[in-house]
């Protein structure tokens, strides 16, 4: 069972699509819950507000997880293109796959 969640979880994570429709259909659920929770007057619960308080707190840091793996992933991307030689690479491979040699440096 643990797997399952786990499992489920990590694909959750892993599509951000998903992961928009979820939090945009949260924004409007508790939007909606502004006016409902006035006119019920649980606002004036404690349970209530201390309910609210801990989702605020809850999403706000898995947004900003969500944001510095973003972030993380940005970095690394950047880092992997930065570290390719692309010219030289495509310089190997028309060596390779025709007759031309490859001049050695200038010195």
């Amino acid at each position: 069972m643990t797997k399952v969640i786990k499992s489920l979880w990590i694909s959750v994570q892993g599509d951000p699509v998903f992961m928009r429709r979820v939090n945009g259909w949260l924004t409007v659920f508790w939007l909606a819950m502004i006016p409902a929770s006035i006119l019920t007057h649980w606002i004036s619960s404690v349970a209530y507000v201390a309910a609210l308080s801990l989702w605020a707190l809850v999403s706000g840091h898995w947004s900003a997880w969500q944001a510095a793996r973003v972030e993380v992933n940005q970095r690394r991307e950047a880092q992997a293109r930065e570290d390719a030689d692309v010219p030289g690479e495509i310089v190997e491979r028309i060596v390779k796959e025709t007759d031309v040699e490859a001049q050695p440096p200038p010195v």
